[in-house]
Parts: C-alpha cells; structure tokens; sequence
C-alpha cells in the first residue's frame, strides 16, 4: 500500500507510486515463493491493460524489478501477461475487492472496516506471525 499523500511530500521527486507498489508487490511474491521452495519456475504475474503508453511504462518497469533492480539484486522467475479488462479475470476481481479495503484500513485505521477484518486473517505471515512487511507492505 502506498500512502500516496505522505510518498509525495516525503521526497521531493518521487518516482511513479505505481511502479514503486509494483516492485514491493513482486519482491513479497518473491519471497513467498522461495520459502515454499517454489522460486525457480517460471511465474506469471497477470495485469490488467490501461492504455498503450502505460502498458510500456509498466512492462519496462517490470523488466527493470526482475532483471536486478530489486531489494536483493535477484533475478525474479516472472513473466508479465496483460489481461484486458473485457476477459474478466477472477484474479483481477479478487484483487480489486481486496485493495480497496486494505487502503482504507491504513487511511482511516478508526473506521469499521469488516472487510478488512476477514482479509487481514489471509496475510502471508513471517516466522513469528507478523504480517507487516511481509503480506502488507506499507509506505512510506
């Protein structure tokens, strides 16, 4: 989740808060896969399509994240596959009903948020049971 408010007057030039959820995103994913020992093969990671201009931008920023320009400098086993929005994928449903309660526990912690409630209990967890920075990642 990226506080786009606090990322914008936390640094004077901000890259894209897009590309920087996108390489937090893959890195959890990442590291998921690696612990259930499941990291050398191929992953495809499904995105829906937005326009010709922002599909290139996401593309090359996903090459970037994968090819080294990560938190640990790893090579990530990912392919990128666009969906247009018309194929209805269940994947990109699902994700779009878990975003926006998510956001909104982070934005307005004090507001009853039941949705949240039931999804918090899904986070990918550490060792000691903590999801955050590991299922939810929050920034800045």
């Amino acid at each position: 989740m990226i506080n786009k408010q606090a990322y914008c007057q936390r640094y004077h030039a901000p890259d894209n808060p897009y590309h920087v959820a996108l390489g937090y995103g893959l890195e959890r994913v990442y590291y998921f896969l690696r612990q259930h020992n499941a990291h050398i093969a191929n992953t495809h990671v499904v995105v829906e399509r937005r326009g010709k201009v922002e599909d290139d931008e996401l593309e090359l920023e996903f090459r970037r994240i994968c090819d080294g320009g990560n938190y640990e400098s790893a090579q990530l086993p990912f392919d990128l596959v666009f969906a247009d929005k018309k194929s209805n994928s269940v994947g990109l449903q699902l994700a779009d009903l878990i975003a926006r309660p998510v956001g909104l526990s982070i934005i307005r912690p004090q507001q009853n948020n039941r949705a949240y409630t039931v999804i918090e209990k899904k986070f990918y967890r550490n060792a000691e049971g903590r999801y955050q920075g590991w299922g939810l990642k929050c920034f800045p």
